[in-house]
């Protein structure tokens, strides 16, 4: 059995499905501004964005890193030298 639509069915479609077009419309709105906020916020929006300043202080991060490693290296150094020098020089420091 089929269902016949007269022309002011096809013309005149029912009002809860514009209303409910509306608030999807308007919900689909909002969100996808929310999105574009936060977009431009990690981004940037003419001014350094967050994933810009993070991507600065990594680089702060890793270049202090490179240098505390190369001071660690040349303390540790150090230290074996001093240990290797008392261990070879300990009779003549009086150590037994």
């Amino acid at each position: 059995m089929t269902k016949t639509i007269s022309p002011a069915e096809v013309d005149n479609p029912p009002v809860f499905v514009s209303i409910l077009d509306a608030a999807f419309e308007r919900e689909l709105l909002a969100r996808l501004s929310r999105v574009e906020a936060k977009l431009d916020t990690l981004v940037g929006n003419g001014q350094p964005g967050r994933m810009r300043l993070a991507e600065e202080k990594i680089a702060i991060l890793e270049r202090d890193n490179v240098r505390r490693s190369v001071y660690d290296r040349i303390l540790n150094g150090i230290i074996a030298v001093v240990v290797s020098a008392a261990i070879a020089l300990h009779d003549h420091f009086g150590f037994k």
